[in-house]
């Protein structure tokens, strides 16, 4: 819709969720309440994801199974625990545009990192550097750190960075590419946020990538802000590796199980070194234990895994992954587009020099969240959006940040937060 189109008043808002046909998705979520039982603007889906309804019979069913059939619960009842993780891998490829054998679901965004970085940052006295985008979020810039040190290279000459220009917000492509020119001989591995934490930039993932291979250097992608947000097509793009969270967009839960991506030339290689656990065996040998020490990875992403899949923590993951399934990111990405739009057109009503949206304007460079500088009194603002019942969150010194989700978010939900904005 074209923001020539859209209109300021509260009848408006509610016109445009009466027609849209993926307004009924938010009734498969709990939403959370005030005291007084009043529903929460809930703008905050960019941090973590309200509750599909379906969980917590997912996490009963498994209970049940637990109780009723003990250890036979790993080959029998509704969802055998010995496969349970394959139950993921074909819908989370659909998110990430993957093949599933490139898929698994498993342990937490850092950790896979860190079991990611073991196979492809293998530093020679050539090539050592890891390059990283600014602003990085702090748990990335954390483990890239600990795995220089780890493998011998001083900080200050293997990590390097680019980041915006003085007095920009937003990252410029050209100046990976211009790093990439000059650095990309001592490069080994190159690590974006494919949407940036802090200001919501969806950054062209193909371009940079392809930047990064022409160099001789690994691409691997941080997808916390990107899985469940807006389109990936990572087996096109030959992106090598990828980590996500699935609490944020993927609506599964605190600590839910993360998701690993390893393109399939690399994933078949069974040679290449990587940590190893007993459950990225071979299926075939794994229950061999003593009879067969020798590590024998499965050709695929699964050979990653270190231990079996933790069920109950993954059954939310099951009934979340099921609506990104029966909504389509296709349709959930359109009406994301129209959601921010309003938001931005409604946001440019405000009176000149109170917030600055620092999330670029172009809906195919943004995902769902919405950047604002506060330049007038931010700690007032803050204040008025928690009287008003509005949940979103705040990063000092003064960048709001708010996410209208298109799984369970609407217009009138956008016209309200920017009609608190209006009202401080």
């Amino acid at each position: 819709m074209s923001p020539d189109a859209f209109q300021p008043d509260e009848a408006f808002a509610r016109s445009l969720d009466i027609a849209d046909p993926l307004s009924s998705f938010a009734e498969r979520f709990h939403l959370p309440c005030r005291p007084d039982g009043r529903p929460l603007l809930y703008l905050c889906g960019h941090s973590l994801g309200l509750q599909p309804r379906e969980a917590r019979a997912l996490v009963e069913e498994a209970l049940s199974a637990w109780a009723d059939l003990g250890v036979e619960g790993h080959f029998r009842g509704a969802a055998p625990w010995y496969a349970y993780h394959e139950q993921l891998r074909a819908p989370g490829a659909r998110l990430v545009g993957a093949e599933p054998h490139e898929v698994v679901f498993m342990n937490g965004l850092t950790v896979n990192l860190h079991l990611l970085l073991a196979t492809f940052y293998r530093p020679t006295p050539e090539r050592f550097a890891i390059l990283l985008d600014e602003p990085a979020f702090p748990s990335d810039l954390y483990a890239v750190r600990s795995q220089l040190r780890h493998r011998g290279v001083e900080v200050r000459d293997g990590l390097l960075t680019v980041g915006p220009r003085p007095g920009e917000h937003l990252l410029r492509a050209e100046d990976v590419e211009e790093a990439l020119d000059r650095h990309g001989e001592r490069i080994a591995v190159v690590w974006l946020n494919a949407v940036n934490f802090l200001t919501g930039q969806f950054l062209d993932v193909p371009r940079l990538t392809a930047a990064a291979h022409a160099q001789g250097c690994f691409v691997g992608l941080d997808l916390a802000h990107a899985a469940g947000n807006v389109p990936l097509r990572l087996h096109d793009w030959e992106v090598d590796f990828a980590v996500w969270c699935s609490y944020k967009y993927l609506n599964s839960g605190p600590g839910a199980p993360g998701g690993a991506f390893v393109h399939e030339r690399h994933a078949r290689q069974v040679e290449l070194p990587r940590l190893a656990g007993w459950w990225g065996n071979d299926p075939a040998t794994r229950f061999r234990m003593h009879l067969q020490p020798e590590f024998v990875p499965v050709a695929s992403a699964d050979a990653w895994q270190l231990s079996n899949p933790p069920v109950l923590a993954m059954a939310p993951v099951r009934a979340a992954l099921a609506l990104f399934d029966e909504a389509t990111l296709p349709a959930l990405r359109a009406r994301s587009e129209r959601l921010t739009g309003y938001l931005h057109y409604l946001l440019d009503r405000l009176s000149p020099g109170r917030v600055e949206v620092i999330t670029p304007r172009e809906p195919a460079r943004r995902g769902c969240q919405l950047s604002l500088l506060v330049h007038d009194r931010p700690e007032d603002v803050v204040a008025a959006l928690e009287a008003g019942g509005a949940v979103c969150d705040f990063r000092p010194p003064n960048v709001l940040r708010a996410a209208p989700v298109p799984l369970y978010n609407g217009f009138h939900d956008v016209w309200a937060f920017a009609r608190i904005l209006a009202g401080v």
